[in-house]
């Protein structure tokens, strides 16, 4: 169980660096091209989320073969553990987006 944790653990944070380390030098990015940070840092938040949760659960080829493979056969187990570490990217992904949203939000 301990490793099982341990990739989940891994796997939430690399999803939430995807998009908060993408989303920030998008921002950096568009003060260079005289854009609006806050509009862009938003988008690429959005846009990246997905991509975020394939790099944390390593392609997108890989864990769709271990649940087809493993789920006709009857071993559940490995089905859930890779759907577990899709829902646990995800969660860091959107908490990621969450924060960004939060940090663009238009003070008045």
């Amino acid at each position: 169980m301990g490793t099982f944790l341990a990739k989940a653990l891994l796997d939430f944070f690399i999803a939430f660096g995807v998009v908060m380390g993408g989303s920030m030098l998008a921002g950096i990015g568009a003060v260079i091209a005289l854009q609006s940070p806050v509009d862009t840092m938003s988008h690429i938040a959005e846009h990246l989320k997905i991509w975020a949760v394939v790099a944390a659960v390593g392609g997108t080829i890989d864990p769709i073969r271990v649940i087809e493979s493993n789920f006709w056969v009857g071993n559940l187990s490995p089905v859930f553990k890779q759907l577990l570490y899709i829902f646990v990217s995800f969660l860091g992904a959107h908490l990621g987006t969450e924060i960004i949203h939060w940090i663009c939000r238009v003070r008045g």
